[in-house]
């Protein structure tokens, strides 16, 4: 799939202030600094559709951004804050918890992981409640281009084996590098082919 068109549609606070239509959605979350940003400019092909910042937790709310006119990308606010107030990040944490629980449109939700680190406590938490939720996910993992190739597979295979000891299926998994562009026609790839076989229900 090619984006042709990628427009900002709506920030809201809540799910109940989405976007009114019945278009597919697709979310995409993870921890503050892991290339959010980044990646979904990337995919869309706009260096500044979404705003990217070297301050990490730059989003505060539900961004609907519509693409070929036909599906949303949704650009979710990060979690693990660091230097917020336990107020603010409980209202962060309603805010994403409402939104992936309660929203319909919802289709498949992109988890972020940045593929240098090992598996992360907040990361295979926040999965494992996506599982446990019944919310179709994948992880994405980013800054691809910072690991040497065997490097990086031996990072994916140790995260694949991580999972494994509490999931019977692993879920879809892609590479990413925001700055060399890789992966990005397997996942648009992927969305193409669920936006499809909805067309067909």
């Amino acid at each position: 799939m090619e984006i042709k068109t990628a427009e900002f549609t709506l920030s809201s606070p809540r799910e109940s202030m989405c976007p009114k239509d019945d278009k597919p959605e697709y979310a995409f979350i993870g921890r503050s600094n892991v290339g959010k940003s980044s990646l979904i400019n990337m995919l869309c092909g706009n260096k500044k559709l979404a705003k990217t910042s070297s301050t990490p937790g730059k989003t505060l709310l539900i961004n609907h951004f519509i693409i070929n006119r036909e599906w949303y990308l949704v650009d979710l606010p990060g979690y693990g804050f660091a230097k917020r107030s336990k107020k603010e990040v409980g209202r962060l944490d309603q805010m994403i918890t409402g939104y992936i629980l309660q929203r319909e449109q919802l289709v498949n939700v992109f988890v972020l992981v940045d593929a240098r680190h090992e598996p992360q406590k907040i990361d295979l938490e926040f999965i494992n409640w996506l599982g446990s939720s019944g919310i179709p996910f994948s992880i994405v993992f980013t800054k691809a281009d910072k690991l040497s190739k065997s490097q990086l597979s031996l990072n994916v295979e140790f995260y694949k084996k991580k999972l494994s000891e509490t999931w019977e299926e692993i879920p879809p998994v892609f590479v990413t590098s925001s700055q060399d562009k890789t992966g990005k026609e397997e996942l648009l790839d992927y969305i193409d082919s669920i936006n499809k076989s909805l067309k067909k229900e």
